[in-house]
């Protein structure tokens, strides 16, 4: 929204510095001008490193989360291996329980 405002406003001191008469109007528009580039730009870069961090905060959590989903499964086989369920995997050694002989 701010970028997007910063826009409007620099288009609008164009048309004033075309709509100029004077040397000094038009020297006026064009530090206008200027100015509202950089207040764009700012806002820009501002909303940039919003939209990085909010971004690295979500793939913090995907990590934790899925670390935490990792341990509780890597628990669940070990245990399931210990009592020798079938097709269990012990996560120490990487060997699939074997399905009873019949």
């Amino acid at each position: 929204m701010r970028i997007r405002t910063a826009a409007v406003a620099v288009g609008a001191t164009l048309l004033l510095a075309l709509g100029a008469c004077t040397a000094a109007e038009q020297q006026d528009a064009k530090s206008e001008t200027a100015e509202a580039g950089e207040h764009a730009e700012n806002a820009a870069q501002q909303a940039g490193e919003v939209l990085e961090s909010g971004a690295m905060k979500a793939a913090q959590a995907v990590e934790s989360g899925a670390g935490a989903v990792a341990d509780k499964l890597e628990a669940n086989q070990a245990e399931a291996a210990a009592e020798g369920r079938p097709g269990a995997i012990d996560p120490s050694t990487d060997q699939r329980v074997p399905a009873p002989a019949n």
